[in-house]
């Protein structure tokens, strides 16, 4: 059964999910809809309608077990990429939204930009962005809560810059005291920095535990 959302519903447990991880569909994308969506488990896909999901199994990064290639390495050392954090989320995420994808779209609207730039707004989104020079040839965003992050996206428009803008973004999390990165589904790209599943019952207890540490994305 997928639950129907109005404005004011409160989200069901993500382990009454479809197979597919589909939880509800409707509500809204306002910034306490969202933050009780990701401390559940659950974050958003589409806007027109409104969809909510929470996959079994679930992709993670283990922020202390990341594997960074030789071939990164070099490009780590060598490379021609400055990276920075939180300078121009607003940049990153359309740079997201723009990045060709296979199905030909995007679920990055209009609409999910103003949400998460509220969410940035708030302290609870960041990014992180990969230069060249002047040049912003590359990044990644999501959401912060307590000792968690959940990914949301990244873009490249130079050879290993999202790579290089996703170890950097780990490194900064291991600092700063983060337990659980989600990356929701495993990509060639993540699989290659040592991403893997596990069953959404062992995420989701992790993931109760890593919201409530007293700690945060930014230094200040």
């Amino acid at each position: 059964m997928v639950w129907r959302l109005d404005e004011r519903s409160l989200f069901p447990d993500p382990r009454l999910a479809e197979p597919s991880g589909l939880v509800a569909v409707g509500g809204d994308l306002s910034v306490p809809r969202l933050l009780a969506a990701y401390r559940s488990g659950i974050f958003p896909w589409t806007a027109k309608p409104i969809t909510w999901w929470s996959p079994n199994p679930r992709g993670i990064l283990e922020i202390n077990e990341l594997h960074v290639s030789r071939s990164l390495q070099r490009v780590l050392r060598r490379g021609p990429f400055q990276v920075t954090l939180d300078q121009d989320f607003s940049a990153v995420i359309a740079g997201c939204a723009q990045a060709p994808r296979e199905e030909g779209s995007t679920w990055i609207s209009p609409g999910f930009q103003k949400a998460y730039l509220a969410l940035h707004r708030g302290g609870i989104a960041h990014s992180v962005e990969v230069w060249n020079g002047t040049s912003l040839v590359g990044g990644v965003y999501g959401v912060s809560i307590g000792g968690f992050f959940a990914g949301e996206s990244m873009f490249h428009r130079e050879s290993d810059a999202s790579k290089v803008g996703l170890v950097r973004l780990v490194e900064h999390l291991r600092t700063r005291g983060f337990v659980l990165f989600d990356t929701q589904m495993v990509t060639p790209v993540t699989s290659s920095l040592g991403a893997r599943e596990i069953p959404r019952e062992a995420y989701l207890t992790r993931l109760e535990k890593a919201v409530d540490l007293p700690v945060s994305f930014s230094a200040t």
